[in-house]
């Protein structure tokens, strides 16, 4: 653990010695050992505390401020490298990460809000009772054919109606059976 007065903190952090003053005052950023300032943990509360687009921390800054390496992701950081930074980070994320993170997040919720209302997107729940009710309708359809065939049938091949029919049903209802349970195969999609 390293430690500095209030003075050579400050030309460390790049601010003015009034301002850790004010700092130490507030409770705020600056962790003490006694009297003096445990500079690493100190540093570590600045960079996850304090949002470095704040008017004030410019107005604090001296000419040449210290950087802190947070290892933050530039804004062209891929989804994937988003989420690993999340799941890796979470809490731990500084103001400024947590602030892109928020927005980029918004940016996505608003762009399917568009995208909705634009009619490109569709309500999953609608979608199911669509689809639902138009296998349903189909499966129907094929319920009731060959009652209404099979007498045809048995009239142009001269068998009798009643095992035409039975032959029939017992035919369709395997197919239908079938289709009520398909194979899902990952690999296809």
């Amino acid at each position: 653990m390293t430690t500095m007065t209030q003075i050579e903190y400050a030309k460390h952090a790049g601010v003015d010695r009034k301002t850790i003053g004010r700092w130490v005052k507030a409770g705020k950023y600056v962790v003490l050992d006694g009297s003096l300032i445990d500079v690493e943990a100190t540093d570590k509360a600045l960079v996850m505390l304090r949002d470095g687009k704040d008017p004030r921390t410019k107005n604090a800054a001296k000419n040449k401020p210290a950087k802190a390496d947070i290892g933050l992701k530039d804004d062209s950081a891929t989804d994937e490298a988003v989420k690993q930074i999340m799941l890796a980070t979470g809490a731990e994320m500084s103001r400024e990460e947590a602030s892109r993170v928020k927005e980029n997040y918004l940016a996505l919720l608003t762009k399917l809000e568009f995208e909705k209302e634009d009619g490109q997107l569709v309500e999953l729940s609608v979608a199911e009772a669509v689809l639902f009710t138009a296998f349903r309708q189909q499966r129907d359809a094929w319920m009731n054919w060959p009652s209404r065939v099979a007498p045809l049938m048995a009239a142009d091949l001269d068998v009798p109606a009643d095992r035409m029919t039975e032959v029939l049903i017992e035919h369709v209802h395997k197919h239908i059976s079938g289709l009520g349970d398909p194979e899902f195969n990952t690999d296809e999609t």
